[in-house]
């Protein structure tokens, strides 16, 4: 088999990353998978880093980080002709990995990600793609507005934390939250409310750790809504524990919904925030394109 790609975020995990290179070598070695290691300090630097491989010396290319590092391998393999695109895989060594969740891994759960990788059984799985007024990205995880993005920020500035930052930037986010009137069309269905968040999921987990979709598929073909309705400050409060296990879906505030297309405006544009990273904003066009990468699965 040819060897794989890797392209490894040595930040990410705030550096922890790069301190987990060894080991990882190590059992790459143990377990006689041969790869080309191609090391990169930014997310921003992974798409290049991809574009100008000949991909076809490879077997799969594996993004080794954060979701922010996935987020760049994704968007550089979409930018690939199908027939030439090869297979993703994940070693999640970064602070979120959110989408890794999908695939029974926790946050640095490396070990179990090669063993994955190396019985090499890809997976057709659906990816989203953004349409805004001046850009075109993809992601594979989730991209929402409102509240969920403001707790990106704020996870950002204490990511050092590690997997508790997304929590703890909840909990104070909460406490400041502001519904803003929204326009949502799925497949048509136009709904007009005020709304604490949209979250438009491809698969299940958000933060490492919330379930905020509990019914997506990565293979369905259609992409799930979460929207939350205004609540009261100590109504949330009740609800946040129950995002962990995905019985969040069960209040009154909060309505879940599911489409191949879906269109989001608002009075005045609002960031976007796709698989963690802040690019975009409304209005845009959040679709679903069916079983578009291949993905090395359990």
């Amino acid at each position: 088999m040819k060897p794989l790609l890797i392209i490894f975020n040595a930040q990410a995990g705030s550096g922890q990353a790069d301190k987990s290179l060894p080991e990882i070598k190590d059992y790459l070695q143990q377990c006689g998978v041969a790869y080309d290691l191609k090391k990169t300090g930014r997310p921003k630097d992974v798409q290049s880093l991809v574009t100008q491989t000949d991909l076809e010396q490879y077997s799969a290319v594996i993004a080794a980080g954060g979701d922010g590092t996935l987020f760049e391998v994704v968007n550089a393999l979409m930018r690939v002709r199908p027939e030439h695109r090869l297979p993703l895989g994940i070693l999640p060594v970064g602070t979120g990995n959110a989408f890794s969740r999908d695939l029974g891994l926790k946050p640095a759960d490396w070990k179990k990600a090669i063993d994955i990788i190396r019985q090499h059984q890809p997976k057709a799985i659906d990816v989203g793609k953004v349409q805004t007024s001046d850009q075109q990205f993809y992601f594979i995880n989730i991209v929402g507005i409102g509240l969920v993005v403001n707790i990106g920020r704020t996870t950002q500035k204490i990511k050092k934390l590690g997997p508790v930052s997304y929590s703890m930037a909840a909990l104070w986010e909460t406490l400041r939250l502001q519904p803003n009137p929204v326009r949502i069309s799925i497949d048509g269905e136009l709904i007009e409310d005020d709304l604490v968040f949209v979250e438009i999921a491809n698969s299940r987990y958000t933060g490492t750790s919330f379930k905020i979709a509990p019914d997506a598929k990565i293979d369905d073909g259609l992409l799930d809504v979460v929207l939350l309705k205004p609540i009261a400050r100590w109504r949330i409060l009740n609800l946040f524990p129950t995002i962990y296990s995905g019985r969040h879906v069960e209040h009154p505030e909060i309505e879940t919904h599911r489409g191949h297309t879906i269109t989001l405006s608002t009075d005045e544009p609002m960031p976007l925030m796709p698989d963690g990273e802040f690019i975009g904003q409304t209005p845009a066009t959040i679709s679903c394109e069916p079983m578009a990468l291949q993905l090395l699965s359990p």
